[in-house]
């Protein structure tokens, strides 16, 4: 049997129509449209998968605020629990007030009485109350040691005096803290608190004693010496 060569021209038309290129141009078209419905049900599926994995993260976060809930709503509670408010409040503190000074009156019929017995035994008032510069020195001493042995001797006899400081004049002392200022008074360079060492200028007096003669009734002290009238 010869088989004879056959070509077959692709860029040939076919001018006659019959069954067999109706049946082949409707398997093609059929082909065509099963393979366009392919790639949009291939897209469609893409489409719905890009969709899902793209919801996927906000469901996933709605589940997370769903599951944190709980926690939002303690921490409202928290937050909606009345705080109590702490209200500083300045304390005034009031220094007491220092106290009264009491002043004490002085009973002028002592010190009127000492006048009378200094002018009395030796004339003192008369002594100061004398002009000094009309006479000379010499007189002026002399007066002046009659007015100490006067005045000496009421001292002593109404008065009783001891010295403060238990040291001679000259000696060092060390006053510590807490020391009487109304029997030591510090002199000089003060600095810083007690205890001061220091030098003894004068050694101080305090009395002791009194010795005042009584009054009678309706004396008048205020005369300290009566005027003298020579006959």
């Amino acid at each position: 049997m010869d088989i004879t060569n056959y070509t077959i021209d692709l860029a040939l038309k076919p001018t006659t129509l019959d069954a067999w290129h109706v049946c082949l141009a409707g398997t093609s078209a059929i082909l065509a449209g099963a393979l366009i419905l392919t790639l949009l049900s291939l897209v469609m599926c893409m489409a719905r998968r890009k969709e899902n994995n793209a919801a996927e993260p906000q469901i996933k976060i709605v589940e997370k605020i769903v599951q944190a809930e709980p926690i939002i709503q303690i921490v409202e509670k928290i937050v909606e629990v009345p705080v109590e408010r702490i209200v500083e409040v300045e304390k005034i503190v009031q220094i007491p007030a220092p106290a009264p000074v009491v002043l004490k009156e002085a009973n002028s019929d002592a010190a009127l009485q000492l006048l009378y017995l200094l002018q009395n035994d030796a004339r003192f008032i008369d002594f100061i109350k004398e002009d000094m510069g009309a006479h000379s020195d010499e007189d002026v001493g002399m007066v002046a040691r009659v007015i100490h042995e006067g005045c000496n001797k009421v001292l002593n006899e109404h008065f009783t005096f001891t010295s403060i400081a238990k040291e001679n004049e000259g000696d060092k002392i060390t006053l510590i803290e807490g020391y009487d200022a109304a029997k030591v008074r510090v002199t000089g360079n003060i600095v810083g608190n007690p205890p001061f060492t220091g030098t003894i200028i004068h050694k101080g007096w305090q009395v002791t004693d009194v010795r005042l003669p009584s009054t009678v009734q309706g004396y008048n002290s205020n005369v300290i010496a009566p005027a003298e009238v020579e006959l």
